[in-house]
């Protein structure tokens, strides 16, 4: 091996690997519907390249935002670059589409499930601090659903970095 070479960047490959794994669960709800108790919390940066939201949702979300999928969503489209999905906001559906790298948290609090995108220092975004500091993250919203929820156990991969 090279003495040149990088070293395994395990916190990118977890990320990837997570996403992954989340774009393979929404297109099975896309094809099959929400089984059992399963919804999903997921915030987003509201100013990652490719996020589109309406004016008035961005000015009510300015940076970040988190919506959920329970219990009336349609239009659920996976890609390889993101998700798109038509909500329904006070009787007014709009579309969002989300880039997987704007994704800031999944959570699935029916069976205490989450994850939680870090942020690195060379990862490029509107809210990077100009200082070198790491962004940091805003809690998930309070969002009221019709179901009691459980708290999620969310992953941060802060521990497995140097």
């Amino acid at each position: 091996m090279s003495e040149t070479s990088a070293s395994i960047d395990y916190g990118t490959l977890m990320h990837d690997a997570m996403r992954g794994l989340i774009a393979r669960v929404l297109r099975r709800v896309a094809r099959e519907g929400l089984p059992g108790d399963h919804h999903f919390f997921i915030s987003f940066d509201t100013n990652h390249p490719g996020v589109q939201i309406a004016d008035w949702l961005h000015e009510r979300y300015p940076e970040d935002m988190t919506i959920v999928l329970q219990h009336w969503f349609d239009g659920l489209d996976v890609r390889d670059d993101g998700f798109t999905v038509t909500l329904n906001f006070g009787d007014q559906p709009e579309p969002l589409t989300v880039p997987w790298a704007a994704m800031k948290t999944f959570v699935d609090p029916s069976v205490e499930f989450g994850f939680r995108f870090e942020r690195r220092l060379d990862d490029e975004g509107p809210d990077d601090d100009p200082d070198g500091e790491e962004a940091p993250f805003a809690e998930l919203e309070e969002e009221p659903v019709e179901a009691p929820r459980k708290d999620a156990e969310v992953v941060s991969l802060d521990r497995f970095r140097k």
